[in-house]
């Protein structure tokens, strides 16, 4: 890879510790060398050669804690932290030590005003709940009283007609299942009384011998038995008005005897006509007519009864809705009323874990919009990290392998890690984890950069090792024992191929690489160990100005990556 395309894949805060260690290799190479026709010459090597990828990155901890703000709502301010840097120990731990208390003034106003709201609401389900009880009782008498006038309706009509002909009379009509919930009458099938009982001819029932114990009978009994006591005394006037015209036809009584005989007789005579009379009007007239009125409110309570039915389902309907909603909404409230309570108590943030105090998040580079640095007074938003607290056990670095590499790093692979700040106490570690598309997190600054992300964690651990510190990390991909090796800026690309310079000589000389790091390349064929090699192609001379470049060459880079390719 060109160094200034190396370079340029590591982020900023990497950039010197690459040069620096670029530099110093490049040193190790040119020192022995020789200075031919201004141009800095190496030597081909042979030996053992690690192929390496070379990466900048920054420790981290792979596990750590977030604490973040669970207020919900507007943004909070921070009222008190623990200084950064504050070691959580187990004894705070069990203490719940409070490590950030975050403004709750507006929650309290809250929730006095949510507190007065559940009250009421409160209030609202006992009465609604009462209602519905209430209402419940009220179906029940109601309903009662309806079955209660029936049945006394009902009696009434036994009563008059016998129960054989009411329940002859209540059969032909249908009226019999009036009493039942599930029967016709009960579901509201029921017409208008009138109508229907004017079919029925009740005066065909109007006979002694058909009508059982009743007030009809007992009505039409008295009728008889009057009209038989009219006739017996319209019988015994006549026999007498004929004894008595015979003896005055003798001469045995007086005129006035006879004419009083005679008036007794008319006025028997009238009694009988009259009892007749009644009789039949009986039959005709009031008969039917108090049958129909008795089995007119029987009817009447019926359809009351299927009324009260009806009514009780719609008004107990309704009270029920009214409970559902006085329930929803004391749910409601008390919900809202618990949240804020919850939410009062995510206002005083407590150690859960031991660990180093870190303001803001883990992966937290910068601060955008309005968000503010954790400090006291800043405000936080919801799902915002205060703190967090790594796990120094699980340690590691995350770090962008630039896409000619990223064949070459595979999940298991040992590494090399250096921190910057403690050079002679080198780390191991492992690849855990690599990307399968590249990162897009800082694509929009150099959209042609195409970094995969990669996980190394950390072997052990170390008292220093903290998040943050800079170090130099190399994945170790694969150790080549034995073969020829330059630098990579030795090689160069002309028409396809791949070519170093020899000095003294215009001519490119053709070679086949093969591995390849950030530094070195192998050199499989057209070189041997000793060959001397200019380090860079002749293109430009030892003051910087211009020489007339080779027309085929190509930078080392695009070597690499036609090498890689393959």
């Amino acid at each position: 890879m060109n160094l200034i395309v190396f370079l340029r894949s590591r982020p900023a805060w990497q950039w010197w510790a690459g040069a620096a260690v670029v530099a110093a290799g490049l040193w190790f190479w040119v020192r022995p060398a020789a200075v031919t026709d201004d141009n800095l010459t190496v030597i081909a090597k042979r030996g053992p050669l690690d192929i390496k990828v070379l990466v900048g990155g920054s420790l981290e901890a792979l596990k750590s804690q977030e604490i973040v703000s669970e207020v919900r709502g507007e943004p909070v301010k921070i009222l008190k932290i623990v200084e950064e840097g504050y070691l959580v120990s187990e004894e705070d731990v069990k203490t719940n030590k409070v490590l950030v208390e975050l403004d709750s003034s507006k929650l309290k106003q809250n929730l006095v005003s949510q507190d007065i709201t559940f009250q009421s609401t409160a209030s609202s389900l006992t009465e609604a709940q009462q209602g519905f009880e209430i209402q419940i009782n009220q179906n029940k008498t109601d309903i009662k009283g309806a079955e209660q006038k029936t049945r006394f309706a009902l009696m009434e009509l036994e009563k008059f007609l016998g129960n054989r002909i009411a329940s002859e009379v209540i059969e032909q009509l249908g009226l019999r299942e009036g009493l039942q919930t599930n029967s016709p009458a009960a579901s509201g099938n029921l017409g208008a009384g009138s109508p229907r009982v004017a079919r029925v001819d009740f005066t065909r029932y109007a006979k002694a011998e058909l009508l059982e114990d009743g007030m009809a009978k007992q009505e039409l009994r008295k009728r008889d038995d009057e009209l038989l006591v009219a006739q017996t005394a319209f019988g015994q006037a006549k026999t007498k008005l004929a004894g008595t015209e015979r003896l005055f036809t003798k001469g045995f009584v007086t005129k006035s005897e006879l004419e009083n005989d005679q008036v007794a007789t008319d006025q028997a005579r009238l009694k009988v006509d009259a009892a007749r009379t009644a009789r039949d009007l009986f039959i005709r007239y009031d008969f039917p007519k108090q049958a129909e009125e008795f089995l007119s409110k029987y009817d009447e309570g019926l359809q009351g009864l299927v009324r009260a039915r009806k009514e009780s389902v719609s008004k107990l309907a309704q009270a029920e809705a009214r409970l559902r909603g006085a329930q929803g909404r004391y749910e409601r409230e008390k919900l809202n009323l618990d949240e804020l309570n919850e939410q009062l108590g995510k206002c005083i943030l407590a150690a859960k874990t031991p660990g180093l105090v870190v303001y803001g998040g883990g992966n937290q580079r910068m601060y955008w919009g309005n968000q503010e640095r954790i400090a006291v007074g800043a405000q936080v938003y919801e799902r915002q990290a205060i703190i967090t607290i790594p796990d120094p056990t699980a340690m590691g670095v995350t770090v962008g392998v630039h896409e000619s590499h990223i064949k070459k790093v595979k999940k298991g692979l040992a590494v090399k890690i250096t921190a910057d700040a403690f050079p002679d106490d080198p780390i191991t570690g492992e690849v855990t984890k690599v990307g399968v598309l590249p990162d897009s997190e800082n694509r929009w600054m150099n959209p042609d950069m195409k970094l995969y992300k990669t996980t190394i964690s950390i072997e052990g651990t170390r008292e220093w090792v903290k998040p943050g510190m800079s170090a130099k990390i190399e994945i170790l991909v694969k150790r080549l024992d034995d073969v020829v090796y330059v630098p990579l800026q030795a090689v160069a690309a002309r028409d396809g191929k791949q070519v170093v310079f020899l000095p003294g000589r215009p001519q490119p000389t053709e070679v086949e690489t093969g591995e390849f790091t950030d530094e070195f390349i192998e050199i499989k064929r057209g070189l041997a160990a000793g060959d001397t090699v200019l380090l860079r192609t002749p293109t430009e001379n030892k003051s910087g100005e211009e020489k007339k470049a080779d027309p085929g060459a190509k930078p080392a880079v695009e070597a690499v990556k036609a090498t890689a390719s393959r």
